[in-house]
């Protein structure tokens, strides 16, 4: 069965006027159940995430500073929300969330996290509407309890995984492969073991093709045994901070070669949201939708 991380939390409210469409975690689920492509027996509410699993990503001085929300001033504009106890806390249910949907995928292949995608989120500091790394803190825990030992992580938000790549740049248990707009969002890039930055304007002709060509080989040379996908759809042509003109048929087309990779490969994968700003709600849950509805029709 296909399970989905989803807790009441992930639709925390932000102040009026905010950027971020925070709405998309709770029209996203009603869109699965109204359409009939999940029933309620598909969601789980994850707990909150322990303090262990998260230093083992994050430093204690970020940790208590964000806790204690005593976090600088300067520190908190770069992540973007105004903090709170509760967004706090809605950082450390969504990336256990992440640590539930592994150990979902590894029963049944795949599962997926309504939020998450925290990749700008490094050990010590948190950047771009991302508190906690979800998958980094996951993958930690997949690889310290001897649940996998050689890790991919797909990144295909627009935006670069800057902190993902900080935090595996010395582990050779954990793959970062980041594919990107170029000259996107951060600006200042870190180093993943794979970056593939694409030209600005490029759709899905250019898009696909690069990531058919790359993901087997790069699967057939790295041999993991656990698969993270990041799943943005700010790839699209609509979306206001992506610089692609990928389609909303081409995006689908992309989701659907992961996850029957992983699936033909028999590899697990968990597969966390990521970004999607396009200015239509409607497209932005289309978008996503289409990822929850490949995973039942591939897996299930």
């Amino acid at each position: 069965m296909l399970k989905i991380a989803f807790h009441p939390i992930y639709k925390y409210q932000l102040p009026p006027g905010h950027r971020f469409p925070m709405e998309k975690y709770e029209l996203l689920p009603q869109q699965l159940l109204h359409e009939g492509t999940c029933t309620a027996d598909n969601f789980f509410e994850p707990g909150i995430l322990t303090e262990e699993n998260i230093l083992a990503v994050h430093t204690k001085t970020y940790f208590e500073s964000l806790k204690n929300l005593t976090i600088e001033k300067s520190a908190a504009r770069k992540i973007g929300f105004p903090l709170s106890e509760t967004l706090v806390k809605r950082g450390r249910v969504i990336s256990q969330g992440t640590i539930d949907c592994c150990e979902y995928a590894l029963k049944y292949g795949i599962g997926m996290n309504i939020a998450g995608g925290t990749h700008h989120a490094y050990a010590d500091h948190g950047e771009g509407f991302c508190l906690f790394n979800d998958q980094a803190i996951a993958s930690k825990y997949l690889l310290g309890n001897g649940f996998a030992q050689n890790i991919l992580i797909v990144d295909l938000d627009v935006h670069q995984g800057n902190g993902t790549a900080k935090i595996f740049e010395n582990d050779d248990s954990v793959f970062t492969f980041s594919m990107h707009g170029a000259g996107n969002y951060p600006f200042k890039k870190e180093k993943s073991d794979l970056d593939i930055a694409v030209p600005h304007g490029s759709g899905d002709e250019i898009y696909l093709e690069i990531l058919k060509e790359t993901l087997p080989k790069l699967i057939d040379e790295q041999k993991p045994d656990f698969i993270f996908y990041l799943s943005g759809v700010d790839i699209l042509k609509t979306d206001k901070l992506g610089r692609l003109n990928c389609t909303i048929e081409g995006c689908k087309e992309r989701d659907r070669f992961v996850l029957q990779t992983c699936k033909d490969l028999n590899i697990p994968v968990e597969v966390s949201m990521g970004g999607g700003y396009s200015p239509e709600i409607k497209l932005i849950i289309e978008a996503h939708a289409n990822t929850f509805r490949l995973a039942q029709k591939i897996f299930f």
